[in-house]
C-alpha cells in the first residue's frame, strides 16, 4: 500500500483556489529484473478540492532501482 501526494495551498491564489487535496492509494512490490531489484508502485488519486483548472485526477507511476548491500 502506498501513499504518497500531500494536501497543498497556494496563499496567493484567488478564493476557492488556494487548495489541491487528493484522496486516493495505491500498490507497490519489490521484483527482479534479471538480478535487478527493482521498487516499482502505482497509485491514483482524486482531487476532492482543487484550483479551477487543475486535473480531477492523478496518476503516479514509480520505479525505484535497488542497490543493496
Amino acid at each position: 500500500m502506498t501513499s504518497a501526494p500531500t494536501i497543498t495551498a497556494n496563499w496567493e491564489a484567488d478564493s476557492g483556489n488556494t487548495w489541491t487535496v487528493p484522496f486516493g492509494g495505491g500498490i507497490g512490490k519489490i521484483v527482479k529484473i534479471g538480478k535487478q531489484p527493482v521498487n516499482a508502485q502505482v497509485s491514483a488519486y482524486y482531487n476532492v478540492e482543487k484550483p479551477e483548472f487543475a486535473p480531477d485526477w492523478q496518476l503516479r507511476l514509480q520505479f525505484q532501482l535497488l542497490f543493496p548491500k
